[in-house]
């Protein structure tokens, strides 16, 4: 659910974002260092005080003893625990470097955005290539959506292609590959859901709940052309009745998570059963169907010094305007957890992705919210961990270059987040952020919170 449009927010976070980016230089990490005496979480489990030793952008070793052979900086991790740098499984970049560099500050080292231009995601593949990215997260894209004229991703000011016939998938889909999409995202949704009103979703901007969605066969066509060029589909819904025709039309993942009925009892075993993973993007959802909790996120003193006045007024958003919902609205936030929990429960592979920017979300911040909406939906802490670790990197490693993340282990990249406290025991540890690191670089947090404070006076 991306934005273009400049609202007077969107500006404000762009200037911003741009101002970091001209004041805030990565501090190089010395080409050897060793975090000692940490508590690991390697992306499934916690291992009790080793250490991890960070050789030219690779973990060279996990070992119990502390190795300081000369020329390695030592890092003192007693008490603080390391994880693999986050994904965010669902995001949306708008200008790209701005968006990238502030999901960096926050622990968030890879991206994986959902509906972008593709000119933007084009340059910061080159930036990428030429190694001049160690100040942002790692980007991959479905560049344009897949979505039927005057459907939804139309509505944000950004001219694209649509698609009205199912003759046209393999055309549609093979233009995205051309400009650059690592895998093909699809909007198969009317907001029906949301009975007949306006609907706040983007830097408070309203946009009609009701708009047109492809046909079934359309979307089963789609799926089917990107099959065939080997790039996988997937498919944002939002009711149950969509969702279950995505399944059937061959998806590999399901975009949100529905919330307009509460879930059949085998659901679970079906999606399970199709192999198909699920971005709940809770939230998104609770942002839209009931106003988020971002105004109380937001006041975490943990993360409210990297936050800029126009963050705290985005996550303040639905609080201040309310979301009341329309009287032939099906929507209920008590459906999309009950169908994460149980969808957890049946064993399949849940990703964390927050949505943002929209409204009652930020780049960065907003993962640690979806953690926690995660856990009290039912994941364990280290369940809700693996999400946004190593189960988004197995998932989309095949595709889109990605296998040497989501891990702790030798070999692999040193994309690294160390925070104080166990999250395997209290999720909201992850906000407590001590270190980040990409490709052993480690990103100059301080700089961007000076920044901050200055923008503020």
């Amino acid at each position: 659910m991306p934005s273009e449009r400049k609202s007077p927010v969107a500006v404000a976070v762009v200037l911003l974002s741009l101002q970091l980016a001209l004041n805030i230089a990565t501090a190089a990490t010395p080409s050897s260092f060793a975090i000692c005496n940490a508590n690991i979480f390697d992306g499934t489990r916690l291992i009790a005080q080793h250490s991890v030793v960070v050789r030219d952008g690779k973990i060279v070793s996990v070992t119990e003893r502390c190795e300081s052979s000369p020329g390695t900086v030592v890092i003192d991790g007693m008490g603080d625990a390391l994880l693999p740098g986050l994904f965010d499984s669902h995001v949306h970049i708008g200008a790209g470097e701005p968006a990238l560099r502030q999901m960096l500050v926050f622990g968030v080292t890879t991206a994986l955005d959902m509906f972008s231009d593709p000119k933007i995601d084009a340059r910061i593949r080159k930036a990428e290539a030429e190694g001049d990215d160690l100040d942002l997260a790692d980007l991959r894209s479905a560049g344009i959506l897949a979505t039927a004229p005057r459907g939804h991703g139309t509505e944000y000011g950004l001219p694209i292609p649509t698609i009205s016939d199912a003759s046209e998938a393999q055309q549609f889909v093979d233009n995205r590959i051309r400009e650059g999409s690592d895998y093909i995202k699809i909007v198969y949704d009317n907001g029906e859901e949301f009975g007949d009103r306006m609907l706040t979703i983007l830097n408070g901007e309203q946009v009609p709940a009701r708009f047109p969605s492809i046909r079934k066969d359309t979307l089963a066509a789609l799926i089917a052309a990107a099959h065939r060029r080997n790039k996988m589909a997937v498919v944002h819904v939002l009711a149950l009745t969509f969702a279950e025709d995505a399944l059937e039309s061959g998806a590999d993942g399901l975009e949100h998570i529905f919330a307009d009925q509460p879930t059949p009892a085998d659901f679970a075993a079906l999606v399970k059963s199709h192999h198909v993973f699920v971005t709940p993007t809770l939230a998104a959802i609770q942002s839209i169907v009931m106003g988020s909790s971002g105004i109380e996120f937001s006041r975490d003193e943990r993360l409210r010094p990297f936050l800029s006045r126009s963050d705290i007024g985005n996550l303040s958003l639905p609080v201040a305007r309310g979301l009341p919902l329309h009287k032939d609205s099906r929507m209920n936030y008590s459906f999309a957890a009950q169908a994460v929990r149980e969808l957890q429960a049946a064993g399949v592979p849940i990703l964390a992705g927050d949505d943002a920017p929209l409204t009652g979300t930020v780049w960065g911040a907003s993962i640690h919210q979806e953690l926690q909406l995660l856990v009290e939906a039912g994941l364990t802490p280290a369940e809700a961990l693996a999400s946004a670790t190593s189960v988004p990197a197995q998932i989309f490693g095949p595709c889109c270059g990605l296998a040497d993340r989501g891990r702790i282990a030798p070999g692999m990249r040193a994309d690294l987040l160390l925070v104080r406290g166990d999250p395997t025991r209290d999720i909201t540890a992850t906000r407590d952020i001590v270190a980040v690191w990409k490709a052993g670089v480690r990103c100059d947090r301080e700089a961007h919170r000076r920044q901050i404070s200055s923008e503020s006076r």
